[in-house]
């Protein structure tokens, strides 16, 4: 399950893992530092004629400019070989697209950095881009960072396991890999195929015994010696060797290896290396395209229809296509396909190392620029080609078909969503049609770790980047006391929420002042593509009947936002049958929808997504209360002195049962802490 923030932590995880000084990563001379005269020169200026004022101060030098609202909102990110001459293009007044005319117009405030160079131009605005998420620029819209194999080498059995994020640990790294799920079956693959251990370092450390895994020939079993330890090296040295791309030599390795078990009549051991060598086949067999002449290269294609674009991505490495992912990038519909492309990939590359090649359907107007940014950051020759045939062409246009079929499948569902959720608004008589939906939901068994959770839809679907779940922390709660659970995940909800961004009406939005609506007026659908995804819910669902919601609103009236906030609740029906709920909201009575429905099966949908959600929170919380160690209880006891007390004594129930002299005896326990460790476990004992 992917890792969702606790309402402790609710920013989101990009902000989380933003970098603290992009600027000072980058290597930037400081900004322009304005004067009090000059913010009295434009102090009531606004649009083209604050642009046309800042520009007559600005210096021809390579730089990044933030264009920023009233409020500080950063509307658009750009860089410019010269700030000068870029800026000053935007201080005329036609020859503008909307969208470029729109921006200039809410443009309030700017602000400026010097670079040295445009490299260094392109690499800050991609951070930026990034971190601020500008509502005019072409926004990526996807910061999952990309999982990897990690072969460990901080333990003297190495591990194969899944990674993601920074690569602190020692050992050597194979990706990036398209989905998790692609990293598990290659890692599930490689298990059969050489035997290597996926287990954790303190369950290797308190094995006493094989496990499972080992009887089932999926590991060496290091942990109790059943391999000698240079023998599993060569194992971990094989993996090794085919995930770098020497497949065919780490095969026909292991078929000399059987064809000589065999010829000795060993055909106990003659299996093992066919067992082994199928299984290196069916990783192979699942990669689809594995091209003879591209070794290490990220393959990109973009196609754009009915106002959205979608950007395929396939990664090939060590001659080995380890998977494809769909982006659909936010871009305004008037921007050509290389422009979108080329800002994506600025994006793209702003975390992750780029490949020796990058292919692209198209030539770029900064390719050279881009791959020059690519190399520094990579540390070596990137080289960006647009290949006119053979095997390179092949695969780009493999990647081109497979961006039209994904923005076609978008584009049915988009269409869908938006009609459930105009009929949602009809069904409940919502004022408009809703553009965040939050659906509540608790989870816990006999009133133990219990959790709460939210999920959040919107106009393409869900949104899993907002989902939160609330560990309930109140001890006044009696365990299985759903409203006090409820009431406590509403508090803590809507009382941050106010906190962050205030208790505007929901849903409110400010438009430029060309672009003001009348009240009751509809957004223009191409002012609404602009608008950041909403803080505070159009619409809040209950998985719950009458007590649900009343424990609800009574929290929202005690915060004063009763009337801001249109909270239904979702009973279920007779006999707790699926297509018999009954709806809950304050305006009417409790009622029923048809059957057949298309809005009950979406409010259904939404529903489960929230229950799937909040007993997955709620069985990853148990499993880990299941798995607690007593030694992590210990104040001063970390990682090392738990391994090596494991390692001394086998398990954490013979810690508690050695004597102080047996405590001492443990490498880096001194007599106090063994002393401690003592009275942990012997307090309150006569």
């Amino acid at each position: 399950m992917t890792d969702i923030p606790e309402d402790d932590d609710f920013e989101s995880e990009t902000a989380a893992e933003a970098e603290p000084d992009a600027e000072a990563r980058a290597g930037l001379i400081a900004a322009i530092d304005w004067a009090d005269a000059g913010k009295a020169e434009t102090g009531d200026l606004v649009g083209a004629d604050l642009i046309a004022a800042l520009v007559k101060r600005l210096p021809n030098q390579p730089g990044v400019y933030r264009m920023m609202s009233e409020d500080g909102e950063v509307l658009y990110v750009g860089k410019a070989r010269s700030l000068k001459k870029r800026v000053s293009s935007y201080a005329r007044l036609g020859g503008h697209t909307q969208r470029i005319a729109r921006m200039i117009r809410a443009t309030r405030q700017m602000e400026f950095v010097l670079t040295r160079t445009e490299t260094e131009a392109l690499l800050l605005e991609a951070n930026l881009i990034k971190r601020l998420k500008p509502r005019f620029n072409v926004l990526m819209r996807d910061d999952k960072s990309f999982p990897y194999i990690l072969v460990t080498d901080d333990h003297s059995a190495p591990a194969i396991v899944k990674h993601r994020g920074a690569r602190s640990r020692k050992g050597s790294y194979f990706g990036p890999f398209a989905s998790a799920g692609a990293v598990d079956r290659t890692i599930n693959a490689l298990q059969r195929a050489f035997l290597i251990r996926t287990c954790t370092d303190s369950v290797f450390e308190s094995r006493s015994r094989p496990c499972l895994l080992h009887q089932i020939k999926r590991c060496a079993g290091p942990c109790t010696n059943e391999i000698p330890e240079a023998d599993y090296r060569a194992l971990v040295s094989e993996a090794k060797a085919f995930l770098s791309g020497k497949s065919g030599q780490v095969k026909q390795s292991m078929a000399n290896q059987m064809a000589a078990a065999s010829d000795d009549l060993d055909f106990e051991r003659a299996a093992l290396f066919r067992d082994r060598l199928a299984a290196l086949s069916h990783i192979q067999s699942h990669q689809g395209i594995n091209p003879q002449g591209v070794e290490e290269a990220d393959v990109f294609a973009i196609h754009q229809e009915g106002g959205l674009t979608c950007v395929q991505v396939f990664f090939f490495r060590t001659g080995q296509n380890w998977g494809n992912r769909a982006y659909f990038p936010k871009a305004d519909p008037s921007l050509e396909p290389g422009e979108v492309l080329g800002a994506f990939l600025s994006q793209f590359y702003d975390d992750k190392p780029a490949p020796r090649l990058v292919l692209l359907p198209e030539r770029l107007e900064d390719a050279a620029l881009l791959a020059e940014a690519l190399a520094v950051r990579a540390g070596r020759k990137v080289r960006i080609e647009v290949p006119a045939r053979g095997e390179k062409r092949d695969l780009v246009d493999h990647a081109t078909s497979n961006a039209r079929e994904a923005l076609g499948r978008r584009l049915a569902e988009t269409s869908s969503q938006a009609r459930l959720l105009e009929g949602l608004r009809e069904t409940f008589g919502l004022e408009r049609t809703p553009r965040r939906i939050e659906v509540y939901d608790n989870s816990h068994i006999m009133g133990t770790n219990a959790v709460g959770a939210m999920i959040v839809a919107g106009p393409e679907g869900f949104v899993k980047g907002q989902y939160r779940k609330f560990n309930i922390k109140s001890t006044d709660i009696t365990p299985g006391d759903d409203f006090g659970m409820m009431k406590e995940v509403m508090t803590r909800r809507f009382s941050r929420l106010m906190k962050e961004h205030g208790d505007e009406a929901p849903g409110a939005v400010e438009l430029d002042d060309a672009h003001t609506k009348a009240a009751g007026d509809e957004i223009e659908a191409e002012d609404a593509a602009d608008l950041p995804f909403p803080a505070w819910p159009d619409l809040v669902l209950i998985d719950g009947g009458k007590g649900q919601i009343s424990a609800v609103r009574s929290i929202l009236s005690e915060l004063g936002i009763a009337e801001k906030v249109v909270t239904i609740g979702v009973a279920k029906g007779v006999d707790r049958d699926a297509g018999r709920e009954r709806f809950v909201t304050g305006a009417k009575e409790p009622f029923s929808l048809p059957p057949r429905d298309p809005v009950l099966y979406f409010v259904q949908r939404l529903r489960d997504e929230a229950h799937r959600f909040a007993i997955g929170s709620h069985r990853a919380r148990r499993k880990k209360e299941m798995v607690k160690n007593p030694l992590d209880e210990i104040a001063g006891i970390g990682p090392s002195r738990k391994r090596a007390l494991l390692h001394h004594f086998g398990t954490a129930k013979a810690v508690s049962r050695a004597g102080l002299t047996d405590l001492t005896e443990v490498e880096g326990i001194s007599e106090a802490m063994a002393r401690q460790i003592y009275e942990h476990f012997h307090e309150g004992r006569g």
